[in-house]
């Protein structure tokens, strides 16, 4: 497949291209350019117009135009499953369900953008204000850059690309190096459906390099990111130059706190619920199941008898249970970091090794506070870290002593002590009575600390995406 540049298909100008491997066979199904700079020169310059062209367009009309994608967008949804399932490795019924649930999240925004308005303050509230009448309007950033990540290539294109387009701004969306194929069929689609050609492109290649010849040009006026926080920082150091807006969905390490009042079984099926889908790579999902110690053994008994009903395998069976990682590279990479955290005195109690290729199998970790996974790393995989705890005081401060905040949960049965729990949590949100890896449409998702910066869903999304602009009517009367 190839770039959406200026609305015309586009190979690299010195022709290189990038692999897109199917991570559930490690077989080659496509390649895509690698941008050069010049390529991303005649992106930003094509932005710029597309920017002028697409605010001109006015909001009922840029609703009407993506009301048409989204037609578009389910009439092809089962194309648009296969396409996602070989390029990630998720199971069948996931893949479906992201597709299914980004339908439903574009239509969500549109019915939002129509409705999001502006304010009118109290008229002669201060004096010398007895003749002014001041309000506030939203409108377009311009040029918007949307980063996306390989673990929910579409999900995110809707969370990023198709807010931003309805708050009149431009796009140049960068996919995952690993999963850029869907991203460049659904970009399409837009176009297809009405968009500009100048305001919706999509460039492929080399993270590092597209990210900064992005992200340092003045031109650009939001980066809204999902991804690493060592990327995130980077991204941030390239954008200061600029004071460009940012806007970063960035790691996790998530605790789930199971009080000592839980229900054992419940905790049980919440850890595996938790970290089982997209075999474990979701940044929201729990990773550190912090556990009484005395209740310890139990718990871990439990949790490995259902880990051991698990079936890896082939994404496209239906009995398959877990998936492979998105690629060799990750899967050597997670077994890397768990004997790094073995050789710091973590217990591995269950799996543990990285099966044929991408695959890996579901693995417990029982770690101690001086291991590197229970503060701020972050294993992106199949890996449920247990770290067992004395006072509940503790547990809450096992779990705050990270870099990390993005999500946090709670399992219990007294409401008020879930709710101090969830009070002295430092993440952007706690799930009481759940794991952290709950997300609505309308939530404003986003992290404490080097989680990320702003809020992603619902009218939060449409409000980072636009900028507040006011305007004061003077006039010789008085209200």
């Amino acid at each position: 497949m190839k770039m959406l540049v200026g609305g015309r298909p586009t190979d690299a100008r010195d022709g290189a291209t990038l692999s897109v491997y199917d991570p559930a066979a490690a077989r080659l199904i496509d390649t895509v350019p690698a941008a050069t700079k010049q390529d991303i020169e005649e992106a930003l310059e094509n932005a710029e117009q597309g920017a002028k062209e697409w605010r001109a367009c006015p909001l009922h009309r840029r609703i009407a135009v993506i009301r048409t994608f989204l037609q578009k967008f389910e009439d092809a949804a089962e194309e648009l499953t296969a396409l996602l399932q070989r390029e990630t490795g998720k199971t069948t019924a996931a893949a479906r369900g992201c597709i299914l649930g980004s339908r439903a999240l574009g239509e969500h925004y549109a019915e939002l953008a129509r409705t999001l308005g502006g304010e009118t303050f109290a008229p002669d509230n201060w004096a010398g204000t007895e003749n002014a009448l001041v309000m506030t309007v939203r409108e377009p950033l311009g040029v918007v850059v949307c980063i996306l990540p390989f673990n929910f290539p579409i999900d995110s294109f809707m969370h990023k690309v198709v807010p931003a387009l309805l708050m009149g701004n431009a796009v140049i969306i960068k996919p995952a190096s690993e999963t850029p194929l869907t991203d460049i069929r659904v970009t399409e689609l837009l176009l297809e459906s009405g968009v500009p050609g100048n305001a919706a492109q999509i460039v492929t290649g080399s993270g590092a390099k597209i990210g900064a010849w992005l992200t340092a040009d003045a031109r650009v006026a939001l980066i809204n990111l999902t991804g690493s926080t060592r990327v995130g920082v980077e991204i941030a150091q390239n954008a200061a130059a600029h004071l460009h807006r940012l806007h970063l969905e960035l790691g996790g390490n998530d605790p789930l706190i199971i009080l000592p009042d839980a229900d054992l079984n419940t905790a049980v099926e919440e850890a595996f619920a938790s970290r089982i889908g997209n075999a474990g790579q979701v940044c929201c999902a729990g990773k550190r199941f912090l556990i009484p110690r005395d209740r310890k053994e139990a718990f871990l008994d439990g949790l490995i008898r259902r880990l051991r009903a698990v079936r890896v395998g082939d994404p496209a069976d239906p009995r398959t249970d877990c998936g492979p990682l998105i690629s060799e590279r990750a899967a050597k990479e997670l077994e890397e970091n768990l004997r790094h955290c073995v050789s710091q005195g973590a217990t591995l109690r269950f799996g543990g090794r990285r099966l044929q290729g991408a695959y890996f199998e579901p693995t417990v970790l029982e770690i101690t506070p001086e291991v590197d996974a229970a503060r701020d790393l972050e294993l992106f995989g199949p890996v449920w870290s247990v770290l067992p705890y004395d006072t509940v005081d503790d547990a809450i401060a096992l779990a705050n002593h990270t870099m990390y905040g993005l999500s946090s949960g709670v399992l219990g049965k007294d409401l008020s002590q879930m709710m101090y729990v969830a009070r002295n949590i430092q993440a952007g949100a706690c799930v009481i009575g759940g794991s952290g890896a709950y997300r609505t449409s309308d939530q404003p998702f986003g992290g404490y600390k080097m989680s990320g910066l702003g809020r992603e869903g619902g009218r939060y999304t449409l409000e980072e995406l636009s900028q507040l602009k006011t305007i004061v009517l003077k006039t010789p009367y008085s209200f």
